[in-house]
């Protein structure tokens, strides 16, 4: 006995110095420690085992301890510790996979905002591609192989070939040698390889962000939407050109140019992707903010509400359709070349519209009855689309500058928020500029600058209104997750 004494009296300075626990407590532990924990525990065990073994080789007797010392080498505080850090750990895994409850990230904001300013860009540049006679150059839809361009002489001439016998060379550009038709050449296929680029850099970094969960779920099926319809407009796109590549699908003898149909839809695609991105990065910044603060966002929601408030808002609601209509029959008149006929404002020739006569032509209607009669003249007369063009402009004009009247007077200058006033104010301002340009563009007979600078108003005014309309409504996903933030906060 005495031969155990020293060694037993060196075992505890050579373990850890921890609490003894007895069975009972580390019964208890065992029921909420994880897998890999108890793992460690046993390990910690055996080499405590080994040791006391190891310090008395002169006896086959194990030393005398209690069996609670075997039992674990942590204290207790130790051991919930490690628990409740293995669990978080376990949390933190599991929040990578799911996807986020509250809002998407915020760099998933800043790339959609990018994407809708790309999307804006090539709208200018397509209006470009089309007032230099450049959209019909390439004849042919190559997804993948018309990333590039000819890179040989042999290749350059037969584009040149294949141009030669569009109707659009034929009637328009028969004086045309390779160098000038390169020019128009490299107009168009800038126009589509900057829409393969916008279809890339938004349809990877869609997957990515799904994956990595980095949105959140309606986020990522509107990205996915998103997705859809860019490859939907690039199919609307060929569409288009295609109905410039035949001579059935115009007058004969007229000016050879695409479908005025299929170009308001394409023009109405980009514009709806647009604003889609547009919004939809928009949204994920105002939710963040929202919850950064939501007392102060409790108080916007109050002022929201307030019975004042909402015929505005349906009134913005109202202009921002008007805006769009008004949108898609400037594109009319784009795709009929109405705007080189009657270049003065705010008459049309002799009176403030064109005759009857000539509103109404009989040669648009293709019906023996006539009962096409009003809505041909209506999409194709090109009289009637500029006269109508003007109208809608004219009643959009008027229209904000009402609603900025609107917003200043009575108890709706009361309740307001103030972002909304600001934002009342940079439309009008927007209308002014897009007025002064449109009957600028009217009145020099449609100069590329000035024609492509309208466009782009169009544009920019469709973003004011939709940048309002949001000001002024607060989503009921946002609103529940303020409502949790606040209950939250006592907790915290």
């Amino acid at each position: 006995m005495s031969l155990l004494i020293p060694g037993m009296r060196s075992v505890p300075s050579r373990l850890p110095s921890a609490q003894f626990v007895c069975r009972q407590c580390l019964r208890q532990q065992t029921i909420t420690t994880p897998l890999h924990i108890l793992q460690s525990l046993r390990q910690s065990r055996r080499h405590a085992t080994t040791t006391a073994t190891t310090l008395s080789p002169k006896t086959t007797k194990r030393p005398a301890l209690s069996p609670a010392f075997f039992s674990t080498s942590t204290s207790p505080n130790a051991a919930v510790t490690l628990n409740t850090a293995a669990y978080a750990t376990a949390g933190q895994q599991l929040a990578k996979r799911v996807f986020p409850e509250a809002t998407s990230s915020k760099s998933v904001a800043y790339w959609l905002l990018g994407s809708a300013a790309s999307v804006f860009g090539i709208v200018v540049f397509g209006g470009l591609t089309r007032l230099t006679e450049s959209g019909l150059s390439i004849t042919e839809w190559k997804p993948v192989t018309g990333s590039l361009p000819p890179l040989t002489q042999q290749h350059w001439e037969s584009e040149f070939e294949k141009y030669r016998a569009s109707p659009e060379f034929k009637m328009l550009n028969s004086h045309m040698d390779l160098a000038e038709f390169k020019k128009i050449y490299f107009m168009e296929w800038t126009h589509r390889l900057w829409g393969r680029v916008i279809g890339l850099s938004f349809v990877l970094p869609t997957a990515y962000f799904i994956a990595r969960r980095r949105v959140s779920v309606p986020m990522a099926w509107t990205l996915v939407g998103i997705s859809g319809l860019i490859g939907f407009q690039g199919f609307i796109g060929w569409w288009m050109v295609k109905s410039g590549l035949k001579d059935d699908l115009f007058a004969p003898g007229s000016h050879p140019r695409v479908s005025q149909y299929r170009l308001t839809a394409h023009l109405a695609t980009a514009f709806v992707c647009y604003s889609w991105m547009l919004l939809a990065g928009l949204s994920i910044l105002r939710t963040r903010r929202f919850l950064a603060n939501p007392a102060d966002s409790v108080k916007l929601v109050e002022a929201l509400k307030h019975p004042s408030v909402v015929p505005f808002r349906r009134s913005v609601a109202a202009l921002t359709a008007l805006v769009f209509t008004t949108v898609l029959s400037g594109a009319l008149v784009a795709g009929l070349d109405a705007g080189l006929i009657y270049n003065e404002f705010p008459k049309m020739g002799l009176g403030l519209t064109p005759p009857a006569s000539e509103l109404w032509d009989k040669f648009y209607s293709r019906k023996e009855d006539g009962s096409d009669l009003w809505w041909r003249n209506m999409l194709e007369n090109p009289s009637l689309v500029q006269l109508d063009h003007r109208i809608l402009a004219t009643t959009t004009f008027c229209s904000i500058l009402a609603l900025f009247f609107y917003a200043r007077r009575g108890q709706v200058a009361a309740v307001l928020p103030k972002d909304a006033r600001k934002g009342v104010t940079g439309v009008v301002h927007l209308v002014c500029l897009q007025a002064a340009l449109g009957i600028s563009t009217l009145i020099y007979m449609v100069p590329i600058p000035l024609a492509a600078a309208h466009q782009a108003g169009a544009l920019a005014l469709l973003t004011g209104t939709l940048v309002l309309g949001q000001r002024l409504r607060i989503p009921k996903s946002t609103l529940r997750l303020i409502q949790k933030k606040l209950a939250a906060m006592p907790k915290q």
